[in-house]
């Protein structure tokens, strides 16, 4: 079996998938933009073979790489990222060489425009934000006074909450329309009262759920890029929730046959008019591909899996091996340079042991979303993981930052 994977050094932790394949006797062909002498060394032991690109936007490039793999090893079984940036590159790769073994391109487009998404959402009866296409102007202030400030402005076809708004008046969104990049479609949406829990699992290739968990957000991935705030999410249990059958909904109303997926919703905080009662879900986004922040290792720890080789397992054999049991609530904690907090690094390493799954920095690319420095730690009570989350962002003037 050949399976071609696509930045396989980035984010770093994305070796795994590799590793994981490999070890089941898969060939993993490596196509990526960094030198071979500066790949990681786990990194290298986890490909059978890497060709280097100039540039991985460029692709011409890429695809004669994919030629060349397929012109040493035969045919491509598999075209991979599990990276939201490069999901429309493997899809259009999966055409050039009759890969059918995930979405082709032809048929992308409901899992990465996000107007496109609350139509499949609301066809399995999850509601959605009201929104409209951000292009003439009266008609989206026209917009944006009927539904009310606050509104959300984001790219229809977005990665993460790169350039994603909150505007307050009608003076912001004035000022968005005079300075937003030609080159980007905006859509606007009504502000939903509410705090983002996920959906993220592993399907085979019936769509059926071979693992599945759930994360609860502290505080908003477009406030931590905008204000630049602390961050802070945990895992929940899946299992009896109301998320767990609207999560079902959504894997058979998408493309999810054997995928890793990452669904986001809403669940309000308040009563919202058109949208329903407090604690209802309303639909977000879909996206096919692995969670970021560390949540694979966060699933691994609250289950005590390891979901990199249930991924492996489901490319391989259309299978998990795993007695899928959960064991611990896990919460990360993203610290942010330039905030003074009460306990330094040691405090907390000697105060939770054991208790402390994972510490790592953060690379700069990505630690406008998920902080600069991370503990993700594990506990058998939720009462205790959330004392944890406060002693470790705990300002040092002595404030809770939740």
């Amino acid at each position: 079996m050949n399976v071609i994977f696509i930045s396989p050094n980035f984010p770093a932790y994305f070796y795994n998938f590799c590793d994981r394949l490999k070890v089941r006797g898969v060939r993993v062909l490596g196509i990526g933009d960094e030198n071979y002498e500066n790949l990681p060394y786990h990194t290298k032991l986890a490909l059978t073979e890497y060709y280097r690109v100039d540039d991985l936007e460029d692709y011409e490039s890429v695809y004669r790489a994919c030629a060349y793999f397929t012109w040493h090893y035969g045919k491509i079984d598999w075209i991979e990222s599990q990276n939201e940036y490069w999901l429309e590159l493997e899809a259009t790769l999966r055409n050039e060489f009759n890969v059918t073994t995930g979405t082709k391109i032809q048929d992308l487009s409901p899992m990465k425009y996000k107007s496109k998404m609350k139509d499949v959402y609301k066809s399995v009866g999850i509601p959605t934000a009201r929104y409209r296409k951000v292009d003439d102007y009266l008609a989206t202030k026209a917009f944006a006074n009927r539904v009310g400030y606050p509104v959300i402005v984001k790219p229809d076809n977005g990665v993460g909450a790169s350039s994603t708004y909150k505007l307050k008046s009608d003076d912001e969104l004035d000022y968005f329309f005079a300075t937003k990049p030609p080159y980007i479609q905006f859509i606007i949406e009504e502000m939903v009262p509410g705090h983002v829990e996920t959906f993220d699992g592993v399907t085979d290739k019936e769509k059926n759920i071979l693992i599945c968990s759930s994360h609860v957000m502290l505080n908003s991935i477009m406030d931590n890029v905008n204000e630049l705030s602390d961050t802070a999410f945990y895992s929940q249990p899946v299992e009896g929730l109301d998320l767990y059958e609207i999560g079902k909904k959504v894997v058979e109303a998408f493309d999810t046959r054997s995928r890793f997926y990452h669904f986001e919703f809403f669940r309000l905080d308040e009563d919202k008019e058109g949208l329903g009662k407090k604690g209802d879900i309303v639909g977000l986004e879909v996206n096919m591909r692995a969670p970021g922040a560390y949540m694979p290792d966060m699933i691994n720890y609250a289950y005590n899996v390891d979901v990199y080789t249930i991924w492996a397992d489901m490319i391989k054999y259309n299978e998990c091996f795993y007695d899928i049991h959960r064991e611990y609530w896990v919460a990360y904690t993203g610290r942010r340079e330039g905030i003074w907090y009460m306990y330094n690094y040691d405090q907390i390493r000697e105060k939770y042991g054991d208790q402390i799954a994972l510490e790592t920095d953060v690379p700069a690319a990505l630690s406008a979303a998920m902080g600069n420095h991370v503990f993700i730690v594990k506990s058998k009570s939720k009462e205790e993981m959330f004392e944890m989350i406060r002693y470790i962002l705990k300002r040092e003037d002595g404030t809770d930052w939740i």
